[in-house]
């Protein structure tokens, strides 16, 4: 089989395309012939070195969606031939896996391969950050970052499904038409800093009830600037700079969050939970993956080199 090789870190010139031996499911392992990889910017801290426990020489990638080849002894939640996603599963850029089988959950038959692959990364996170990280709930006002975004769209849509009212944040004009389509109620072109103001008289003053900021430490201030009497800053942006501050700087009595990826479904019974709330407001029509770009798995080079770029909207996938 072939996969996405990383030999040492640095740029997407890094990521090779790989010849290696076929995986053999162990113990409690399932074998999957991916069917679509989905790419994150995780996948460019651990290619470029900022990702902690992802040591070169190694395979990229962490979701996708595939089917069941084979099975290691001991397997009963999947069977072969089931279509099945997984959320976290490292060495995820590559024709065959062998995958712990209580990390994987089918796919409804009514969800397409390349929308289960979509969602799986960035529908678990968004459903855990407008869930446990802060409940949206009718009427709230909410601020998100990057909202042409993978994350940024399945935020949006999420919050508009519980009632909430979006503010979202694009970085040039021409991403503007994408929030707006995922249902953000006003959109703002910001690359950076000094969108507080707006946010302010978008809300009659008073401030956002949250801030998903996955901007970095450039728009760290601004964030918690915009948020009302103990708003929630839920800051993700590991990867994008991670400031320091003193307690003392929190304004408005706020609330400050780092949730982590580890979060989104902590135990076995959370995933299965959470990917049936995502699947299902996919089927209801409430979340509606948008595709940028879908790439060969043998070019993921170029769609790192896209989204880092920034020219992309919504997520982009790799096919074997």
């Amino acid at each position: 089989m072939h996969a996405v090789h990383i030999g040492r870190h640095g740029g997407p010139e890094v990521l090779t395309w790989t010849e290696l031996p076929d995986p053999t499911p162990a113990p409690g392992q399932a074998l999957v012939r991916l069917g679509v990889a989905g790419v994150n910017f995780m996948d460019v801290g651990a290619r470029a070195g900022g990702a902690p426990g992802w040591a070169a020489p190694t395979v990229l990638g962490v979701e996708g969606m595939g089917y069941v080849t084979g099975l290691g002894d001991g397997v009963e939640n999947v069977a072969v031939g089931d279509r099945v996603a997984w959320f976290y599963h490292p060495g995820s850029y590559a024709e065959l896996l062998a995958v712990p089988a209580d990390t994987l959950v089918k796919v409804p038959d009514g969800v397409p391969d390349e929308t289960a692959a979509a969602v799986m990364m960035q529908g678990l996170t968004a459903n855990h950050f407008t869930t446990e990280t802060y409940a949206v709930r009718p009427g709230d006002t909410a601020v998100v970052h990057a909202a042409a975004g993978g994350v940024g769209l399945m935020l949006t849509q999420m919050i508009k499904a519980r009632g909430g009212r979006v503010i979202g944040l694009v970085s040039r004009a021409d991403k503007a038409a994408a929030a707006e389509e995922a249902g953000a109620d006003h959109v703002l072109v910001s690359s950076g800093a000094g969108f507080e103001g707006r946010v302010k008289e978008l809300t009659d003053g008073a401030g956002a009830h949250v801030v998903y900021d996955g901007g970095g430490s450039a728009t760290f201030r601004s964030s918690q600037l915009s948020l009302r009497l103990h708003g929630v800053h839920a800051y993700y942006g590991p990867f994008m700079g991670v400031p320091s501050l003193s307690v003392t700087d929190l304004p408005n009595s706020i609330l400050l969050t780092y949730p982590t990826v580890q979060h989104h479904v902590p135990t076995r019974e959370a995933l299965v939970t959470r990917t049936a709330e995502v699947f299902r407001m996919v089927q209801e029509g409430h979340v509606s993956p948008r595709v940028g770009g879908r790439y060969a798995l043998h070019d993921a080079a170029q769609a790192h080199t896209d989204l880092e770029s920034r020219r992309t909207t919504g997520k982009l996938l790799l096919l074997p």
